[in-house]
């Protein structure tokens, strides 16, 4: 940043952009594996390969998403800690919420024959799709505890204000899983099984990586092995208190869910093309997701210290660059969303058909900027339920009406759906925001 820049920045927005810049370019390296997964595949002779990656990966955005409470809840609680600068209690969340992770993810690897199944049933896509992403499926089963861990340490480290830790942990597995990506399919022909192969072997690489981060970075404290451990009863209130950010987030994939398994009826072409765009909506929500995870953190710091003329700062100093970024997305796509697709699939009916739907790319940046920057504000202040009601509320009042209002639209009818749950989640969150803002109800405890 140049030094004109800086001088016309406050306070808070420095300590945004501290933290929001390293998380930013880690998000942005999420979907670049999205973006290789597709192009490397979208260059193959047919479409199956990079329609049962979207439906394989769809179902693991909902299987490990569901405990997704492990990154989100992890980081208000620890940014709380951080904000009250208790080190032992700090370091105790980050003990138990590991072996919270490994218990889950012991029990995903177990259950994973009707976990797969039921999933891949209830998308219904044909029959070569259907064993080319039960393939994949079977493979990436086996990252659940390296990704469950990942989600922790992650929202440990975002929580503490150490948000390079995650850059260099996820940047560095995200650029192996390119490569591997590239290797598997193109040199040795594995197709969607080499995708599958590669993706685990960079979760259990980024994994290793943040134990070693976070090793480092531990605070000092003086409580024993055993009262870090806990008792029975501290596992439970975790649970508790992450309860609602879990029916919020099946909430959510079950939603995206349902756009593709309803793509996926409209035959493979849709399908590919939907794959292709939804892509771009990942670019979208990792990139913004940056300044609402760095309100994650300064939110929780607010509410741990219980400085309420802090939190208002931090929300406005989120709000103002998360709108910002949102524009400058709405621009790129705007002035070159054609040149993306045809970079990301050489597939002439994929490309027509992805340009087709193309304008509706154009709306979501602005649509979707504010349920991000909500959830970052309501992950750091731990209100959870209200993001449990609000996401319910947009699904099943907003989202399937919408869509089945408008289904004989085809595919734009399941693009005005999706847009439909983002303006829902924006009203009501803001609503949720307003209400508690002008009753200070952000610091009790409930």
């Amino acid at each position: 940043m140049n030094p004109f820049a800086r001088r016309h920045l406050t306070r808070s927005d420095r300590q945004l952009w501290r933290l929001a810049w390293p998380l930013m370019l880690t998000n942005l390296t999420v979907p670049m594996l999205g973006l290789v997964d597709t192009a490397v595949l979208g260059h193959l002779e047919s479409p199956v390969y990079l329609g049962a990656v979207a439906i394989g990966a769809n179902l693991f955005s909902i299987l490990y998403w569901s405990f997704g409470f492990m990154r989100m809840g992890t980081t208000g609680l620890a940014a709380q800690a951080y904000g009250r600068r208790d080190a032992t209690a700090q370091v105790a969340l980050l003990l138990r919420s590991l072996l919270l992770a490994l218990a889950i993810a012991t029990i995903l690897i177990l259950l994973q024959t009707p976990l797969i199944r039921i999933g891949l049933t209830l998308m219904n896509p044909g029959p070569e799709v259907m064993a080319l992403a039960a393939e994949y499926a079977a493979i990436r089963i086996w990252s659940a505890p390296a990704v469950l861990a990942q989600y922790t340490l992650v929202g440990w480290l975002i929580g503490c204000q150490l948000p390079r830790g995650p850059m260099i942990m996820l940047i560095a597995a995200n650029g192996m899983n390119i490569i591997l990506d590239v290797t598997f399919v193109t040199v040795f022909g594995w197709n969607s099984r080499g995708v599958a192969l590669a993706t685990m072997i960079a979760e259990y690489s980024a994994a290793g990586l943040g134990l070693w981060l976070v090793w480092r970075r531990l605070p000092d404290h003086r409580a024993s092995f055993r009262t870090l451990l806990g008792q029975a009863v501290d596992y439970l209130a975790l649970i508790q208190v992450n309860r609602y950010l879990m029916v919020r987030t099946i909430t959510l994939l079950l939603a995206l869910a349902f756009f593709t398994a309803q793509g996926a009826q409209q035959g493979e072409q849709i399908l590919a093309a939907n794959a292709v765009l939804l892509t771009f909506l990942l670019v979208i929500s990792n990139g913004l997701d940056g300044f609402a995870n760095a309100a994650e953190a300064m939110v929780g710091q607010a509410v741990g210290g219980g400085s309420h003329s802090r939190f208002l700062v931090a929300c406005r100093t989120a709000a103002r660059w998360s709108l910002i970024g949102s524009l400058l997305l709405t621009v790129v796509f705007v002035l070159a969303g054609h040149w993306l697709i045809g970079l990301l699939t050489s597939i002439e009916e994929v490309r027509t058909t992805a340009r087709q739907f193309l304008p509706w790319l154009w709306l979501l940046p602005f649509t979707a900027v504010w349920g991000y920057l909500f959830d970052g504000i309501f992950i750091g202040a731990t209100r959870t339920r209200d993001m449990q009601n609000t996401m319910l509320f947009s699904a099943l009042v907003v989202f399937l009406p919408a869509w089945w209002l408008t289904t004989s639209w085809g595919n734009h009818g399941l693009w005005f759906a999706l847009i439909m749950l983002m303006d829902a989640r924006a009203v009501s969150m803001g609503t949720g925001f307003m209400v508690r803002t002008r009753n200070r109800s952000w610091f009790r405890h409930e």
